[in-house]
């Protein structure tokens, strides 16, 4: 780092309805899996912080979120949690969907985003499902309905225009300390990030036959005697008896495939090799019960 060069940090919060990226865009901006990807919407429950390290400036992002109504007590913490997010921040990424155009979902964002005196970006993303020519006019709809920082087309998969974005968020980010040690990636324990590991690989195996009223609790994490092995014990709570047997499969061969694609994330993650042992358990009704909610870590306080 240049002595005369002032060192900047700051907040950038992700903000934008369900799908757009936004998690995709933070793993490749952090450059390894802290926030868990699906193209299922409300996927992200927890604000999720990335920590990006350069030489003259640290970016902390918050990934929010999806902004989407609300029906149950989890939709709620959901979308007060992704709102919050814009309170005392450096940057508002506002993120959409190049492919989709503006929905309910962006006007009711905007409606929030009018007033706030903190610099917005337009971050236009998936550019690479679009003709360049569909680009122009979709911005000028955006541009008509609030007065943004800067405008930059993305596309978080192929990594398009990262590296300007990054450039134009420092460029607004105050002169601050490094708030965290330059190798720390995240402001999560290992702990979340191994439970939404293996929550994404049972979104992501039962497609449609389990919606979102998946949580994953890890119960404990130790080294093995005598072993470079890390024993892992989680348990995923589901709502309904029939999700259950959906989430085990016949012959356990559905969690097994969910422990094992989970196990490769966490080896990576933890760096070592990892025993990974999974349970199901039924808790009706969860996502309605404030008192479970806190127990499976969604605690509004710290919001």
């Amino acid at each position: 780092m240049n002595d005369n060069q002032a060192y900047k940090s700051g907040f950038i919060s992700i903000i934008g309805r369900p799908n757009v990226g936004k998690s995709t865009f933070l793993n490749r901006v952090i450059g390894q899996k802290i926030a868990i990807m699906s193209d299922k919407p409300q996927t992200t429950r927890n604000k999720v912080q990335g920590v990006l390290t350069e030489n003259n400036a640290q970016m902390i992002f918050i990934d929010t979120p999806g902004i989407h109504k609300p029906k149950h007590k989890l939709g709620d913490f959901m979308v007060r949690s992704a709102i919050n997010a814009l309170r005392e921040v450096d940057v508002i990424l506002f993120m959409v969907n190049a492919v989709e155009g503006i929905g309910r979902g962006d006007e009711y964002i905007i409606e929030k985003l009018e007033g706030i005196k903190t610099p917005i970006f337009l971050v236009v993303n998936k550019i690479d499902e679009v003709h360049p020519d569909e680009l122009l006019p979709l911005i000028e709809k955006y541009k008509e309905k609030l007065d943004f920082k800067a405008i930059v087309p993305i596309s978080a998969l192929q990594g398009n225009n990262i590296e300007t974005l990054l450039a134009a968020i420092k460029e607004e980010l105050p002169e601050g300390p490094q708030y965290y040690p330059a190798d720390q990636v995240t402001d999560h324990p290992e702990r979340f990030i191994i439970s939404e590991l293996i929550r994404e690989k049972a979104l992501h195996l039962t497609r449609e036959e389990v919606p979102h009223s998946i949580a994953v609790v890890i119960d404990s994490i130790k080294k093995m005697e005598g072993k470079e092995t890390v024993h892992v014990m989680a348990t995923i709570i589901v709502e309904r008896s029939s999700q259950k047997g959906i989430i085990i499969g016949k012959q356990g061969s559905m969690l097994k495939e969910i422990g094992q694609r989970a196990r490769q994330d966490i080896e990576l993650l933890l760096g070592s090799k990892v025993f990974l042992e999974l349970w199901v358990k039924v808790q009706k009704d969860w996502r309605n019960k404030a008192s479970v909610l806190r127990d499976y870590g969604f605690r509004e306080d710290e919001y």
